[in-house]
């Protein structure tokens, strides 16, 4: 165990280059020494911008020993609870040093008033279980990483499905669409206001583009795709109920996998709950292999 000399805590509303540098190389760090997988993000929070009036929000903490960054710990929203994950360097472990980040997001979180906090931990992560265990919150469900093996098979008979890339006048149909696949909050009777709602075009700055299928001019489901650094990823695919059992959730999979490979993508993953076997036997079938479980625990 190292010993920390000289501690400083730096606390921001976005990260920049620098800050993804120095915690992409924390987290590889970790990955290789724990053996287990981390959710940070980190690519998709790169491309989120800075309040106009300065600092608003706390969304990122970086534990500092020095120059060296041994500590931190992001949220992330995705328009629903808070994700919260983070990590120590092994040489510094033992410290406190996790212990410090998490009171200043508990106290970033009782000021903000943001409802449920969800903390995320590998299965295989003893620490991480001990941890979130201690906190008194609840297992909520789990995630299945799994990542593209095989070689999927070629894009087959699409059944005149086509893609359309979303607008932020389909934000709507999308909030719509996660309400129904992934129980989001969302009320035809109250529907949301445009600003609380997440915006393609906004989150493909971000990287992460929004695509809605579509078939003899009528929507059917949809999907987003993020490609960074050569990894492509698959996120909220998903058919509406009256267009299932046609075939057309495989569809829409096989698509999304040539779209990223047509991106150049040299890998690509998705997460699936656990309980959605449907969901995991489609992605099995197309060849993708599961390569890790996150658990979700909620904080009220």
């Amino acid at each position: 165990m190292t010993t920390i000399h000289k501690p400083w805590i730096k606390l921001k509303e976005t990260i920049d280059p620098e800050d993804y540098q120095l915690i992409n190389q924390l987290q590889e760090k970790c990955i290789q020494h724990d053996r287990t997988a981390l959710k940070l993000e980190l690519d998709y929070k790169l491309g989120v911008e800075s309040g106009e009036k300065g600092l608003q929000e706390l969304n990122e903490f970086l534990y500092f020993d020095g120059e060296k960054l041994i500590g931190y710990i992001g949220i992330c929203s995705f328009g629903g609870p808070w994700e919260v994950n983070g990590v120590v360097d092994p040489d510094y472990r033992r410290q406190g040093v996790f212990t410090k980040l998490f009171e200043l997001v508990l106290a970033e979180w009782k000021r903000r008033d943001s409802g449920s906090m969800l903390l995320l931990s590998d299965r295989n992560s003893e620490a991480g279980q001990k941890f979130i265990a201690k906190t008194g919150a609840q297992y909520k469900h789990s995630e299945y990483e799994m990542y593209l093996k095989e070689e999927a098979s070629a894009a087959e008979e699409a059944s005149g499905i086509t893609f359309r890339k979303a607008t932020n006048a389909d934000a709507r149909e999308i909030a719509r669409q996660n309400a129904i696949y992934f129980n989001d909050e969302y009320s035809e009777e109250n529907e949301m206001e445009t600003d609380d709602m997440i915006l393609p075009e906004v989150e493909e700055k971000r990287g992460m583009t929004s695509y809605l299928a579509e078939k003899d001019g009528e929507i059917i489901g949809k999907v987003n795709l993020q490609l960074t650094s050569k990894l492509g990823a698959i996120f909220g695919l998903g058919v509406l109920p009256e267009h299932r059992r046609k075939g057309y959730g495989r569809a829409l999979l096989l698509m999304a996998i040539e779209k990223l490979k047509e991106a150049n993508a040299k890998e690509i993953m998705l997460q699936v709950a656990a309980e959605n076997s449907n969901a995991l036997n489609l992605y099995q079938s197309c060849g993708f292999v599961e390569t890790s479980t996150m658990d979700y625990f909620e904080l009220k």
